[in-house]
C-alpha cells in the first residue's frame, strides 16, 4: 500500500463548539444518502475549517490506479464504463489508496469546469471519446464544498443538486454522450446577509444547520489559543489529539458498517410524518432525511434502534429548512420544528426539551 501523504489541517476533534453542525457532517458522512449539509451562519465562525478538518479526519479509500473518477474495484456504481469494461474481461487492474477528495467549487467556476468537457474535433477526427473530467468526476466518492452558494449561478446549482442525487453526471454535446459516476456529500455554506437560496433549491439539501459566533469570553480565548497553538507548531498540536481523531474516526468506520441494520420503529416513522404533516412540509423530502439521519445517528452511537431522543436531535436539521415562511425572513431557527416535535411526540417544551438540548451538546 502507497503511504498517504495527510493534508496539514486543523484537527476536526479540536474544533471548540458548534455541535450541530459538527454532527449534521458527520451524519452525512456515514450516510451520503442524506443529501449533504447547508451551512449558514456568520462570517469567521469556522464553517470552512471544520469542513476541511471533516476530510483530514477521513479513512484513505481504495481506489484504480490512474482513473480519474476515484473508481471502486468492488461497487459498479462508484466505477467509470473504462474500468467496468476492463473488469468484464479480466483485465488487471493495479489499485492504490487516496486520502477522501476534498474539491472545492470557486464562485467563479463554469458548467465545463463543473461538468467536464468533450473536444468534438478530436472525437470526430479520432473516433474517440476525448472528454476532460470536470470537477463532479474529481469529487466522486468525496466531499464537494462549495462556499458562499447562496452567491452561486443558479445553473450550477442545480447541476450540484441533481448530480448530488442521482450519484451520476451526463455531459452532452453534439450527439455524444459521456456518463461518468458523481457520487459525493455536498456541503454548502454561506452568509444571509449576503442573499438566500431560492427554497425549491434549499429544499434539496438534506440537511440545514445554524452556526453563531462564540459570545463567552472564556471559549473565544481558549478558540484563539487553538489556533496559534496549531499554526505555530501543526504536528506537535496534531500528534496532542491524534488519540481523539482516531478515535473518532473508528466510531465514523464502525457506524458506516453498521447503518443497514439499524431500523426504526413503524410507530416512531408515523410520528415523524405527523410532524412534518404538522408543518406543512411539502413533499416527502423532509420525512426520508428524517430516518436517515436519525439511523445514522443510532449508528454513531452503536446502537441498532432509532429512540426518540435520536429524532429530537436531527429533526430540526432536517426540517427547518423546507418550513413555509416569509421571504424576507431568515432561515427558521427551529423553534417551530421543536414545538410540533413536543406535541406529535407527547413532551413538555420545558422539560423534556432541556434533556434533548443537553444530550445534543454532550
Amino acid at each position: 500500500m502507497s503511504s498517504i501523504r495527510k493534508r496539514r489541517v486543523f484537527p476536526f476533534t479540536a474544533v471548540i463548539g458548534q455541535e450541530e453542525m459538527k454532527l449534521a457532517l458527520l451524519l452525512n458522512v456515514i450516510d451520503p444518502r442524506i443529501g449533504g449539509v447547508m451551512i449558514m451562519g456568520d462570517r469567521g465562525t469556522g464553517k470552512s475549517t471544520t469542513i476541511r478538518a471533516l476530510a483530514d479526519l477521513l479513512p484513505a479509500i481504495e481506489v484504480v490506479e490512474g482513473d480519474p473518477y476515484n473508481s471502486s474495484l468492488d461497487d459498479p456504481d462508484l466505477q467509470s464504463n473504462e474500468v467496468r469494461e476492463k473488469l468484464e474481461v479480466g483485465a488487471d487492474i493495479a489499485k492504490t489508496e487516496k486520502q477522501v477528495p476534498m474539491i472545492d467549487l470557486p464562485l467563479g467556476a463554469t458548467e465545463d469546469r463543473l461538468c467536464g468537457t468533450i473536444d468534438i474535433e478530436k472525437a470526430l477526427s479520432e473516433g474517440v471519446r476525448a472528454f476532460e473530467p470536470g470537477l463532479l468526476a474529481k469529487a466522486n466518492r468525496g466531499l464537494l464544498y462549495v462556499d458562499e452558494v447562496n452567491l452561486l449561478d443558479d445553473h450550477l446549482v442545480d447541476v450540484l443538486l441533481d448530480s448530488a442525487a442521482s450519484g451520476w453526471n451526463t455531459v452532452e454535446r453534439e450527439g455524444i454522450s459521456v456518463r461518468h459516476p458523481a457520487r459525493f456529500v455536498l456541503i454548502g455554506s454561506g452568509n444571509p446577509e449576503e442573499g438566500e437560496l431560492r427554497p425549491q433549491l434549499l429544499d434539496r439539501f438534506g440537511m440545514s444547520v445554524e452556526v453563531r459566533t462564540v459570545r463567552e469570553a472564556k471559549l473565544r480565548v481558549q478558540v484563539v489559543d487553538q489556533r496559534t497553538a496549531f499554526d505555530n507548531d501543526p504536528e506537535t498540536f496534531s500528534d496532542s489529539v491524534k488519540e481523539n481523531q482516531n478515535s473518532l474516526q473508528t466510531r465514523v468506520i464502525n457506524a458506516q458498517n453498521l447503518l443497514n441494520d439499524v431500523s426504526i420503529d413503524e410507530d416512531l416513522r408515523l410520528r415523524i410524518s405527523a410532524v412534518c404533516g404538522e408543518l406543512d412540509v411539502d413533499g416527502l423530502r423532509g420525512d426520508i432525511v428524517t430516518n436517515r439521519s436519525a439511523r445514522a445517528l443510532a449508528a454513531f452511537e452503536g446502537r441498532k434502534e432509532v429512540s426518540e431522543g435520536d429524532i429530537a436531535r436531527v429533526i430540526s436539521t432536517a426540517l427547518r429548512h423546507r418550513l413555509r415562511k416569509d421571504p424576507l425572513e431568515q432561515v427558521d431557527s427551529g423553534d417551530r420544528v421543536i414545538k410540533a416535535f413536543c406535541k406529535i411526540f407527547e413532551k413538555s417544551e420545558t422539560t423534556d426539551l432541556t434533556k434533548f438540548e443537553l444530550a445534543a451538546s454532550s
